[in-house]
């Protein structure tokens, strides 16, 4: 999942990071976190800030996400299968910024939340795209692992 270019295991973190956001997935999960900020300040500035909980969760969990995938720790903790828990991630990210951006741009509080919630689209199709990458991803490795094990051939 952690679609490196092979750095040296003594890069330093910064090197670690400039590198891994070049790359596809990387370059994604840091538009995510961008997003999410964006539509964080603009939520918070609203008079109806209750729609900050989500855009501070997907931050998190996208933060959380690039971090592990950066320092490669998907390869060292097997414990957990991170391409499965990275695609509910972005889906349900997908579908809860496109909830509630829905309802701020439909409702239409104020500036702010308008704002935001057109931040929340462009989000969530931005979630709902990584989704999509995950998935053909998962669905590639699937076919290249599908293999006969029948023994009388």
């Amino acid at each position: 999942m952690a679609d490196t270019n092979t750095s040296s295991p003594g890069a330093s973190c910064l090197e670690k990071l400039i590198s891994y956001a070049k790359t596809r997935k990387g370059f994604i999960l840091a538009a995510e976190i961008f997003l999410s900020i964006i539509i964080l300040i603009c939520y918070a500035v609203s008079a109806y800030g209750g729609y900050t909980a989500v855009a501070i969760c997907e931050m998190v969990f996208a933060l959380i996400f690039f971090g592990i995938f950066m320092m490669e720790m998907d390869k060292q903790i097997l414990v957990v299968n991170w391409v499965w828990s990275d695609l509910f991630r972005a889906a349900i990210g997908a579908v809860l910024y496109l909830i509630t951006s829905l309802i701020c741009v439909i409702r239409r509080h104020d500036d702010a939340s308008i704002t935001g919630g057109v931040f929340g689209l462009v989000a969530g199709v931005l979630f709902a795209y990584d989704a999509y990458t995950i998935f053909l991803q998962i669905k590639s490795s699937r076919q290249h692992m599908a293999a006969s094990t029948d023994d009388r051939v």
